[in-house]
């Protein structure tokens, strides 16, 4: 049985009746009852983050009790794996992390677990490792099975990518198609091995690699991918994922684009669109107006950490004290050479202290996710905690720095006093 006892048991009770997924359950009531019948989709984005911190995580709880919605977590491999991950969580670990918080806080709104692209490849270390398609498949396997026994609610499946393939080529749709299906039929006997009532489902990819950027092909995947789980007596997916102009180091959000993606989500599967790379989008309000039904944000949410401790580090500079927290950061960060998956084709050969001052700056903050567990990393910020700490709690204050950066995307997605909503509709049994 699952390790992670959830808030907001009414949410469970409806879809355990139901035999659904509490995320499946999520998506009727946004594409139902809560929805505008005159526009496909959800006027509500569900808001899902990735755990890239135990600031982050907690940040994330405090937020959704403030803002009474639902919280989605979406945990890479990078973050939270069978071997811990960046963060030093096991997918167990991560469980029994929110559960605990969310019991300390008394939280009484729903909480989420998801995997974030589960795939062949998705890991840094199956690349890094050169491992081939069988192996990178049984490692991936076996961390879904992690995240089962976890007690996952959502499942990301994105089998997008084949490093066999000549670069820049995307993987056939047919072959993405039959990965999706192995996954999740690896997914439901891991489930029922393991006890669980049904889980969710999300499919696709925003990554250009992937192949599915342009709408015929979009089209063309969600088409074959039904016929297939129809075929194999498998669950529709709850979300499926679309490019909708969305980049790392973008602003950018195309509306039209969702809107168009939202209506072939709807109507092929029943699903709801969720856009991956939400970080710092200009005008994040424009999600629930495009139906979108999720959104991830995860890097952002770790530069505002690493911003907010640059604040710390300014108020320990005029105390005329440093405990080289930046230094450590930087250093860090450089070292671990994650920050050149992130550099452009015109920067790719240039080392890092070639780059201009403020593209550093933007790759340490991006980067800062990988290290913050790194020892030097750990030690330099109990060190700046305790030289600020007459002046400032600086645990709370990093808090709250990054619990306002998540309500507000949890303002601009309608999803203040959702909970309250949901209950309501279930409580009236308007499914």
């Amino acid at each position: 049985m699952s390790s992670f006892s959830r808030p907001a048991p009414l949410l469970d009770a409806v879809a355990n009746a139901g035999d659904l997924a509490p995320a499946a359950l999520l998506v009727q009531l946004l594409d139902g009852p809560l929805s505008d019948s005159s526009h496909p989709g959800a006027c509500h984005t569900l808001l899902a983050v990735c755990p890239n911190s135990e600031t982050v995580a907690r940040a994330a709880l405090r937020a959704a009790q403030e803002a009474n919605t639902p919280l989605l977590y979406a945990a890479t491999l990078n973050q939270v794996d069978r071997n811990g991950g960046y963060t030093g969580w096991t997918p167990a670990s991560f469980a029994d992390f929110v559960a605990a918080e969310a019991d300390r806080l008394a939280l009484d709104v729903p909480v989420l677990l998801g995997l974030d692209h589960g795939g062949p490849w998705k890991k840094d270390a199956h690349r890094q490792q050169a491992l081939d398609y069988d192996e990178t498949m049984t490692e991936v396997k076996r961390s879904i099975t992690a995240c089962v026994e976890a007690g996952y609610d959502l499942l990301h499946l994105d089998p997008t990518v084949d490093r066999r393939l000549p670069a820049d080529t995307p993987v056939p749709i047919d072959t993405i198609v039959e990965r999706t299906v192995e996954l999740m039929r690896h997914a439901e006997d891991a489930r029922r091995a393991a006890g669980r009532a049904p889980i969710a489902y999300e499919v696709g990819t925003e990554e250009v690699s992937g192949g599915l950027q342009s709408e015929d092909r979009f089209q063309a995947f969600l088409r074959q991918l039904d016929e297939a789980l129809r075929a194999h007596n498998l669950p529709a997916p709850a979300f499926v994922v679309g490019d909708v102009g969305t980049t790392l180091a973008g602003a950018g959000f195309d509306a039209a684009q969702a809107r168009r993606l939202t209506t072939a989500a709807t109507e092929q599967m029943g699903a709801l669109l969720k856009g991956h790379y939400t970080d710092d989008v200009a005008a994040p309000e424009e999600y629930p107006l495009s139906g979108m039904g999720g959104a991830n944000v995860g890097p952002g949410l770790s530069a505002v950490e690493a911003t907010a401790l640059r604040e710390l580090v300014a108020l320990e500079a005029r105390l005329d004290k440093s405990a080289g927290f930046s230094d450590a950061l930087r250093e860090a960060v450089v070292e671990s050479g994650r920050w050149r998956k992130w550099l452009s084709s015109d920067e790719a050969d240039r080392p890092f202290t070639d780059l201009p001052e403020e593209r550093q700056r933007w790759l340490v903050d991006t980067g800062s996710r990988y290290v913050w567990t790194h020892p030097t990393v750990e030690a330099a910020r109990e060190a700046l905690y305790e030289h600020v700490a007459p002046y400032r709690d600086a645990d709370a204050y990093v808090q709250w720095r990054v619990k306002t950066a998540i309500l507000e995307y949890m303002h601009a997605f309608n999803l203040i006093d959702l909970s309250d909503r949901l209950e309501e509709v279930l409580s009236n049994d308007r499914l």
